[in-house]
C-alpha cells in the first residue's frame, strides 16, 4: 500500500466516525425534538462521496441508501419512524464493519489499547515501538519523530495567535508612553525659558536691594528642581526607548513561534486531494466515458484545517464536472471535440491566497436552464416577452443556493442540489469566495479563493455609521477618494467612472450601512468628498462607501453567525476595545446589491467587459538560471506580480518545457552563464524553432561586457538586464514592455 493511500484511508477512518456518531446522535435525541435531518442527510452524502474519493464501493452504496432514504424524510414522503431508525442504525454499523475490515491488518499482533480518538498520544508518553519500527530507526537515525495530538498543536497555535493580538492591543500603551514624553519634553523647554527669566530677574533684584535685602535666594530651590527634571527626562526617555526595543523582540519571537507553529500544521495538498484523480476515473469508467484527469500544483504547502475544510467541496465540483459538464462520446465527436474529455484541478499561490480551479472542457454553463429553474423555485420573476435575461454573473450565483440543480433526475453522482450549497457554505467559513464561470472556448470552471492558513486573516477595518467591519484585504482592488461633486447618476443612483484593467467602467458607489442593515443610510461624506472601497467579484465590481478607514491588520477571524446578517457576515474579530466588529463576505455583498438593484445590474454597471479565458490567464513566465537564490527570488518577486511562473535549472531543461507543451509560456527570463546549455545557446535554439520564435526571451546576466550585450540582442533577445544594477523596477518594468 502507498504512503498516499494510507494517509487517505487513515483520513477516511477519522472522518467516517465523526459522521457514524453525528447520525447515531441524532437518532438518539429524535424523542427529545425535531432533529436536523439537512445535517443528518449532508453527512450520508459527505460519507459516499468520502468512500468514492477511497475507493470503498461497499461503503458507497450503503451510505448512498442512507442518503436516498434521509432525503425521502426530507420531501416527507417517509417517516423516521422506530422501524426507519432502527434500519438507520443497522446500515451505520455495517459501514462501521466494511471500514474495520478494510483497515485491520492482514497480520493480527498484539495491539496496545486505542486511544478514543487518532493522534491522542500525551506529549509527555513515548511512543510504543514495534519490531519494524525499530528496524526502520536503525536505517534513519537523522531525528526523532513525536506524535502530537491535532488539538494540541490547534490549541497551542491559537494561544500564539492570542499572544500577538495582546501585543497589537498593548500598542496603545507604547502610544501613551510617547505622548508623555513629548508632553515632558515640552515641559522642559517651558521650564528652560522660565529658568532664564527668574535669574534675569533674581539679578535685576539683587542689583536693586542688595544681596541679604531679600533673605535666602530661591536660585538653589530653582537649580534642585531643575537638576530633577532632567534626571526624570532621562529615566522617561530611557523608559521609552527600552519599552520599544523590548516590545519589538517579543513581537518578532511570537511571530517566529507564530511561524514555526503554522508550518507544523502545512501539509502537502496531495495528502487530502490525492486521491480525487482515480474516484473521477472510476466514475468515468462506470459511465462509460473516456476522461483525461490533471492534477497541477498538488505538491503546495497547505494548512491541514483548510485542506479537510474543502475535501468535500472539491468531491462535489468534480463530480458535478462529471455529471453536468462532460458530454457524452458521441456528443463530444458530433461537436468536433476530442472524444477523451479532461478534467483539472489545479492549485496555485494568488497574492497570498490559495486559488483552487475545477474545469472541464464541456457542455459549459445552461443559462437557459439556471434561469428557468430559479423562475420554478421563486427565486427569479418570468421575464415579459421581449424582456433582457438576468446578467451572467446573476444566474451563476444562483447555483450555489441551496437545493438549486439543473439535473433532470437523481442519481448517484447529482439530482438533489446539496453540492454546490456546500461549496459556497465551506469558502464562508474558511473567510473564502467561490465563483462559476464558462471557459473558453468550451466548458465550465468554478474557482475557489481561500486562505492557506485558517485561522487568522489580513483585514482592511473600517467605520460605516458608527459600527466597525472587517473587509478581507484580498478582494479591495484600492481605496478612493472621490469627490462628492463629481459623482455621476445613473437612475437615481451614485457612480463614478473608474479605470480597471484598461476599461472605463461605471461603478455604482453604495453605502455599505445600506448593505448591512441601514437601508436608509445616506452616502457618507467628509470635506465634500466620499471614502469607498473599491471591491470586486468575478467581473462585478462595487465601490462602498464608509465614514472611514482604520487600518490593515492581520487578526483572528472566528466563525461567528450575526443576527439578520448571517448571509452577509463571514466571520467576527474582536478589537482593542473588546468589542466585536463584523467581517463581510464581499461576494456576497456584490451579490446582495445585484439582487436588490435588478435594473442596473443588468444593465451592466459595474461590470467590466468580459474577456474570452486566453484573454484573461495570467501570463506565464519561464525562469531559467542554475542558482536556486536567483530562481527564489525572481519567482517571489514575479508571483507577488500575479504572473505564473515555471523555473528551470538549465537551458536543456528549459528548451524540454518549451517544446513538450506542457505549460503555455508567455516569456523566458534566463541567466546566460549555466551548465549543458548556456543562455545564448537556448536563446538561438528558441529563435531557430519556428514554433518557439514568437516567445520572447529576455536575458538577465552578470556579463555586462558590451560585446555580450550585443550578442544576446544580435540574437534575437527583447532585453538584456544585467545583474549588478538589478532592480526589481527595472525588471518589472521591461517586463511590462515586452508582454
Amino acid at each position: 500500500m502507498t504512503d498516499i493511500r494510507k494517509q487517505l484511508l487513515a483520513a477516511f477512518d477519522a472522518e467516517h466516525r465523526e459522521h457514524l456518531h453525528a447520525i447515531r446522535s441524532a437518532l438518539d435525541n429524535a424523542g427529545a425534538g425535531p432533529i436536523d435531518l439537512t445535517d443528518v442527510f449532508r453527512r450520508a452524502h459527505s460519507l459516499k462521496g468520502a468512500a468514492r474519493a477511497v475507493d470503498l464501493p461497499a461503503v458507497e452504496e450503503v451510505a448512498h441508501q442512507l442518503e436516498a432514504l434521509f432525503s425521502k424524510v426530507l420531501e416527507g414522503q417517509q417517516s423516521l419512524d422506530r422501524p426507519t431508525a432502527a434500519k438507520v442504525r443497522q446500515d451505520l454499523d455495517l459501514i462501521e464493519d466494511l471500514v474495520a475490515e478494510v483497515l485491520s491488518p492482514s497480520e493480527p499482533a498484539p495491539q496496545p489499547p486505542s486511544p478514543p480518538a487518532p493522534e491522542t498520544v500525551p506529549l509527555d508518553q513515548d511512543i510504543p515501538a514495534s519490531k519494524t519500527d525499530t528496524a526502520a530507526s536503525a536505517e534513519t537515525v537523522t531525528g526523532s519523530y513525536l506524535r502530537v495530538a491535532t488539538e494540541q498543536m490547534e490549541e497551542l497555535s491559537h494561544s500564539m495567535h492570542q499572544l500577538l493580538a495582546e501585543l497589537q492591543a498593548d500598542e496603545g500603551f507604547d502610544h501613551a508612553l510617547r505622548q508623555i514624553e513629548l508632553e515632558i519634553r515640552g515641559l522642559r523647554r517651558s521650564w528652560d525659558q522660565l529658568h532664564a527669566q527668574v535669574n534675569a530677574l533674581n539679578a535685576a533684584q539683587a542689583d536693586a536691594a542688595g544681596r541679604d535685602a531679600r533673605g535666602p535666594s530661591p536660585i538653589p530651590r530653582l537649580r534642585d528642581f531643575d537638576q530633577n527634571l532632567k534626571a526624570l527626562f532621562r529615566r522617561l526617555s530611557a523608559l521609552s526607548r527600552d519599552r520599544r526595543q523590548s516590545t519589538w523582540s517579543i513581537e518578532q519571537a511570537a511571530r517566529q513561534v507564530r511561524d514555526n507553529i503554522d508550518r507544523v500544521s502545512l501539509v502537502s495538498a496531495e495528502t487530502v486531494f490525492g486521491g480525487f484523480g482515480h474516484m473521477v476515473r472510476e466514475l468515468a469508467r462506470k459511465m462509460g466515458q473516456d476522461v483525461q484527469v490533471r492534477s497541477i500544483g498538488l505538491d503546495l504547502q497547505v494548512d491541514r484545517q483548510v485542506l479537510q475544510a474543502l475535501k468535500d467541496p472539491i468531491m462535489h465540483l468534480l463530480r458535478n464536472a462529471m455529471s453536468h459538464g462532460v458530454e457524452p462520446p458521441e456528443e463530444r465527436r458530433a461537436k468536433g471535440k476530442s472524444e477523451r474529455a479532461e478534467v483539472i484541478i489545479e492549485l496555485a499561490p494568488r497574492g497570498g491566497r490559495l486559488v483552487i480551479s475545477i474545469r472541464d472542457d464541456g457542455r459549459g454553463p445552461d443559462l437557459d436552464r439556471i434561469e428557468q429553474v430559479a423562475i420554478e423555485r421563486g427565486l427569479l420573476q418570468p421575464r415579459a416577452p421581449g424582456h433582457p435575461p438576468p446578467p451572467m454573473d446573476q444566474l451563476l450565483s444562483l447555483v450555489f443556493t441551496p437545493g438549486f440543480s439543473t439535473a433532470g433526475e437523481v442519481d448517484r453522482l447529482s439530482g438533489r442540489g446539496m453540492g454546490l450549497s456546500v461549496v459556497a457554505e465551506a469558502a464562508r467559513k474558511l473567510q473564502g469566495s467561490v465563483l462559476l464561470r464558462p471557459r473558453y472556448p468550451q466548458g465550465t470552471e468554478v474557482l475557489l479563493n481561500v486562505p492557506f492558513t485558517a485561522a487568522r486573516q489580513p483585514l482592511l477595518l473600517l467605520e460605516a455609521e458608527g459600527r466597525m467591519f472587517g473587509l478581507p484585504s484580498h478582494a479591495v482592488d484600492r481605496l478612493l477618494r472621490l469627490r462628492a461633486d463629481a459623482l455621476e447618476s445613473v437612475e437615481g443612483r451614485p457612480t463614478a467612472r473608474i479605470e480597471i484593467g484598461g476599461q472605463d467602467v461605471i461603478v455604482p458607489i453604495v453605502a455599505l450601512a445600506a448593505l448591512t442593515g441601514s437601508s436608509n443610510a445616506p452616502l457618507p461624506t467628509e470635506a465634500g468628498h466620499v471614502k469607498a472601497a473599491l471591491v470586486r467579484h468575478g467581473s462585478r465590481t462595487c465601490a462602498l462607501a464608509v465614514n472611514a478607514f482604520h487600518d490593515v491588520r492581520t487578526m483572528l477571524v472566528s466563525d461567528v453567525q450575526a443576527i439578520g446578517l448571517s448571509e452577509l457576515v463571514s466571520g467576527t474579530v474582536l478589537l482593542e476595545s473588546e468589542m466585536p466588529a463584523l467581517v463581510l463576505s464581499p461576494d456576497k455583498l456584490i451579490e446582495h446589491w445585484v439582487r436588490n438593484e435588478g435594473r442596473l445590474a443588468a444593465s451592466g454597471l459595474g461590470l467590466s467587459q468580459w474577456a474570452p479565458e486566453a484573454e484573461r490567464r495570467a501570463r506565464t513566465i519561464l525562469v531559467v538560471d542554475d542558482s536556486i537564490t536567483t530562481r527564489t527570488l525572481e519567482k517571489s518577486i514575479l508571483e507577488a506580480q500575479g504572473y505564473e511562473v515555471v523555473l528551470s535549472v538549465d537551458g536543456i531543461d528549459a528548451l524540454h518545457i518549451l517544446r513538450s507543451g506542457e505549460a503555455m509560456i508567455d516569456l523566458v527570463i534566463a541567466d546566460v552563464e549555466m551548465p549543458r546549455m548556456d543562455g545564448f545557446g537556448l536563446l538561438q535554439a528558441i529563435k531557430n524553432d519556428p514554433r518557439l520564435s514568437p516567445v520572447p526571451v529576455i536575458l538577465m546576466t552578470s556579463r555586462a561586457d558590451p560585446e555580450d550585450v550585443r550578442k544576446g540582442l544580435d540574437l534575437g533577445a527583447s532585453a538584456y538586464i544585467t545583474k549588478q544594477k538589478f532592480d526589481q523596477r527595472e525588471l518589472l518594468a521591461t517586463i511590462g514592455q515586452v508582454l
